[in-house]
């Protein structure tokens, strides 16, 4: 009997475990066809009130000006997954795009391959130390980014001292990176597409990409059933600082004026995307794709705003109000789901 009653037992938890799946995957689908329903409203009233806001160049400038928040946004999304948050990818951006620029400043004849790859190694680096520091050390991870916001933007400053790095000091290759296309797909378009492909794939179907969302789920039960949690969490933060180097380069390749004020205040941005994006800000929930499309509306926004004449002071009230909605939006499924879950158990 006590055999039945245990093999019954786990029957019994393995259902509910596939019942909070697909209850989990179910509100992240009607979160993402939301996101889209909101998308759809801002594009028609902005539309209906200025028609060249459709214009196919308008969009294709829209989906450029979000292309390289949308590469740090990938960065942001694993980390928050993993129930932490990046509050220095945009120092780390900055740091990148204006190191980079005066690297190929001071030699001008260098490869721009490793350009990218002093970029992306620099932004690696500097995302292993908050990895380290949180992982390993175990200071939370507001305390440590918030540090390290203003020390690399530090570091920033020191390099830079003043100065600025204009499009004359770069060659025109560098500088014409940003305005190639590939089969008629602007470049920068094109790699944050596939950034944001590869990644929810392996969030989807890759070992490491499931441990990320039960680490978010429940770090103790992770660690319980042999998830390394300190090597997730630490991978989490190295490929946000390396996404945030190569941000910073094509950031230097787009807007060839970098001084050591670039980028600042791009945190902001980019955690509201993620939030709105309907990626639950205590991690465990959410996707690259809401990410994404949480970027896209911030991006439409942001240019609706423009195109009516707004004042640009109106984007960061909406950028807060935006993350205080998500986030008390996001609470409300939460305990609903919970309470859906405890009375099924329940019954």
């Amino acid at each position: 009997m006590d055999t039945e009653t245990t093999v019954n037992t786990h029957v019994t938890s393995k259902a509910s475990s596939r019942g909070l799946a697909r209850m989990v995957a179910r509100v992240g689908q009607i979160r993402e066809l939301g996101l889209l329903a909101v998308l759809g409203v801002v594009v028609a009233f902005v539309g209906v009130q200025e028609p060249r806001f459709l214009a196919l160049s308008n969009i294709e400038q829209i989906l450029q000006s979000i292309a390289i928040i949308a590469i740090v946004a990938v960065g942001e999304t694993l980390v928050i997954l993993s129930r932490n948050v990046d509050l220095s990818v945009g120092s780390i951006v900055g740091l990148s795009a204006f190191a980079s620029a005066d690297l190929l400043k001071g030699n001008p004849s260098l490869n721009l391959w490793l350009v990218f790859f002093f970029g992306c190694l620099l932004g690696a680096v500097l995302g292993a130390i908050n990895g380290v520091l949180i992982s390993y050390a175990g200071i939370p991870s507001i305390v440590v980014t918030l540090g390290t916001l203003n020390i690399y933007r530090g570091i920033d400053f020191a390099i830079a001292q003043g100065s600025q790095v204009n499009a004359y000091d770069v060659p025109e290759s560098f500088l014409s990176i940003a305005a190639n296309r590939i089969l008629g797909i602007p470049l920068l378009i094109g790699v944050a597409a596939v950034i944001a492909i590869v990644a929810s794939y392996l969030l989807r179907f890759s070992r490491q990409g499931r441990q990320v969302y039960a680490i978010g789920s429940n770090p103790d039960a992770a660690e319980i059933i042999g998830i390394r949690k300190a090597r997730i969490v630490f991978s989490t933060f190295l490929l946000s600082g390396l996404l945030s180097g190569l941000a910073g380069v094509l950031w230097a390749s787009r807007f060839a004026l970098v001084d050591s004020h670039a980028a600042s205040g791009l945190e902001l941005l980019v955690i509201a995307a993620v939030v709105v994006g309907g990626v639950n800000i205590n991690g465990g929930t959410g996707s690259i794709l809401g990410a994404m499309l949480g970027t896209i509306i911030l991006g439409t926004i942001q240019s609706g705003l423009e195109i009516l004449r707004f004042s640009p002071f109106w984007l960061q009230a909406i950028y807060g109000a935006a993350i205080l909605i998500a986030v008390t939006l996001d609470a409300v499924i939460t305990r609903r789901v919970g309470r859906l879950l405890t009375e099924r158990r329940l019954r």
